[in-house]
């Protein structure tokens, strides 16, 4: 996936500090809390909690980078000790509602009680404990690894298959043994998370109804700006547009998975087996594109050969992502930026190679964490993470509880939104193909190849999230936990396990953002904000032609206008966000149905007569 996390507040505030932090500032017992003491107590807390957040961010770098049994211990210690202070600061909070203070005041009120996606409750032995289980799960997941079946010729250390490993197999490999092989190995890391997942949810939920929420996906859902509830359903208001153009394309690829493997392993009117969808959680299926390229023969699309044939390393790679956003008018990265990130996986060390975007001392020290491959989906990724960057440097003059998207799927959508002007006729700039496909089936071949990363991501971008929200109600069980995963998935996807599955698996577990505690909904969100945002930038640079021809590179009124945007970090309500670069206040799925026009009609004429559904 080229949407991937970045660090902000609203995602994973393990913030810590090494000794005991000082309690935040709280009124006198006797009196009655004022406007002022709101704002006093805000003001503390922002200076409190960046020193905090420095000293995790510092911790987490460390840890995400070079992961031992020591370096996650003393994430854990760390991220004990924040949760002491996070824990008191939005009790604190809680106290301030309804005393009058002034808008910035009770924006950085609301944002502290809603701060923690894994609130701890007040006692200690508990908040010790949460600590212990976010690291030890997030450390379960970067060190997994397959080393085939108890008995297996293929069993044994030197055969031993970490995520990057397993990820080539799924998007190569047209094998349907290998796979399965692929697919179920690292399925089988996950196992043994299920029992500490289950006392994570217990714990956290217990840390979400001391400050006032019903569970913690309650808490969750209460950071956009509107009831927990009204948010819920304007998720499936979003999905509800989406939903017919997904079906169809379900429709298409399954019948060209069913000329390659035959229609005894995929059938009609049923579900897509998991592991033929060229990713290993099938929510991107861009590895597909050579076994359903509409028009064969047009002109050469392969990125990845060009970035090879011209040897272009990694640093060459950030390199081109950064003078995209230069010709825009945006700074140079600056050149801590290339003496600290991870752009390569090392070879001495496991490191969690999962793309994210950081700013560790929140006063643009960016950063970003990858393990980069001369591919064109890491030149993608590397594009949507310096979107995170450049984001956060726009905010840094923000106090501290405003430095972070207006809501938490605004950081994913600018960096998506910048990979949308990843046109071919950029491309072509940036010297990666010779040709510009004009005719109709070029434009089917391009639509097609960008569809099946962001159309085929929407109803996984909303199950992750669906299926956490219920096991925080309590609406499934943890004995039920992996039953209602491949109930949603059917249900949503259109896609099923390839081979028996049981609750003796915890299939969520081999996602990252489950064992990490990452809200996922973001992205749901995120690939239908694009679409606007990209729209709107588009205007902003002029363009009157096909918006899914459109790229803003060298635009500096579009870039104007994005800056404009991102420097409000939090500081306002979304909508307010939203509109100013949009002039929508509300989020609305007919760009992305815009901007994919000409395939959806070709889509409809293809699928005329077929079984579609499941």
């Amino acid at each position: 996936m080229t949407t991937l996390p970045v660090l902000q507040l609203a995602a994973v505030l393990l913030a810590a500090t090494p000794s005991a932090p000082a309690a935040p500032p709280q009124p006198a017992a006797a009196a009655k809390p004022t406007a002022a003491d709101a704002k006093a107590f805000v003001g503390e807390a922002n200076a409190e909690l960046k020193k905090l957040w420095i000293r995790w961010s510092t911790a987490e770098w460390i840890k995400s980078t070079y992961i031992t049994d020591d370096t996650e211990r003393n994430a854990a210690a760390l991220n004990e000790d924040q949760m002491a202070y996070l824990t008191d600061a939005i009790r604190g909070a809680v106290r301030f509602q309804g005393v009058g203070a002034d808008p910035d005041t009770e924006r950085m009120l609301m944002l502290l009680r809603i701060a923690s996606p894994l609130p701890a409750p007040s006692d200690a032995a508990q908040r010790a404990e949460l600590a212990q289980l976010a690291a030890k799960l997030e450390g379960m997941y970067g060190k997994g690894k397959w080393c085939g079946a108890p008995g297996s010729a293929a069993r044994g250390a030197e055969k031993c298959r970490d995520l990057q490993d397993l990820e080539q197999v799924m998007a190569k490999s047209r094998d349907y043994d290998a796979l399965l092989d692929a697919w179920t190995g690292w399925h089988t890391i996950s196992r043994d998370m299920r029992p500490l997942y289950e006392r994570m949810v217990t714990i956290s939920n217990a840390g979400a109804r001391e400050i006032g929420f019903r569970d913690l996906g309650d808490l969750w859902r209460s950071g956009y700006d509107m009831p927990p509830d009204a948010f819920e359903a304007d998720t499936d208001r979003l999905w509800a547009q989406v939903k017919p153009f997904y079906e169809e394309l379900h429709c298409y690829v399954r019948s060209k998975l069913q000329k390659a493997y035959g229609k005894a392993r995929v059938p009609d009117g049923k579900p897509i087996p998991a592991h033929l969808l060229g990713n290993m959680w099938a929510q991107d299926w861009a590895n597909l594109y050579p076994l359903v390229e509409p028009y064969h023969g047009q002109p050469s699309l392969d990125v990845d050969a060009a970035l090879r044939r011209q040897k272009t390393d990694p640093i060459k790679m950030v390199k081109l992502g950064e003078a995209f956003f230069t010709s825009l008018g945006f700074e140079p990265l600056p050149k801590t930026f290339w003496e600290r990130s991870q752009f390569t996986k090392p070879r001495d060390r496991d490191v969690v190679c999962h793309a994210s975007a950081w700013d560790v001392t929140y006063s643009a020290d960016l950063r970003i964490k990858m393990c980069i491959r001369p591919t064109e989906e890491d030149l993608v990724t590397i594009h949507h993470e310096l979107g995170h960057n450049f984001y956060q440097r726009a905010y840094v003059h923000l106090p501290v509880l405003f430095q972070n998207g207006a809501n938490d799927g605004f950081h994913e959508a600018i960096g998506d939104a910048i990979a949308l002007s990843i046109t071919p006729g950029y491309l072509k700039q940036v010297g990666l193909i010779q040709t510009v496909p004009k005719d109709e089936k070029g434009v089917v071949n391009v639509q097609m190849k960008r569809a099946l990363e962001k159309v085929a991501f929407l109803p996984f971008g909303k199950l992750i999230d669906q299926w956490r929200w219920d096991v925080f109600s309590g609406k499934t069980p943890a004995s039920r936990y992996n039953a209602a995963w491949w109930e949603l998935r059917r249900k949503y996807q259109g896609v099923d396990a390839p081979v028996s599955r049981s609750e003796a698996d915890f299939d969520p577990g081999a996602k990252y953002h489950v064992p990490a505690n990452v809200p996922y909904t973001r992205y749901f969100l995120a690939h239908v904000y694009q679409f606007q945002f990209h729209k709107a930038l588009c205007e902003a640079a002029g363009w009157k032609g096909p918006l899914h021809e459109c790229s803003i590179y060298g635009s500096k009124a579009a870039g104007k206008k994005l800056d404009a945007m991102l420097a409000m970090g939090a500081s306002r309500p979304w909508p307010e966000a939203y509109a100013a670069l949009t002039g929508s206040r509300q989020a609305d799925a007919s760009a992305m149905l815009e901007y994919f026009a000409p395939l959806r009609a070709w889509l409809r004429k293809q699928i005329a007569g077929q079984s579609c559904g499941w």
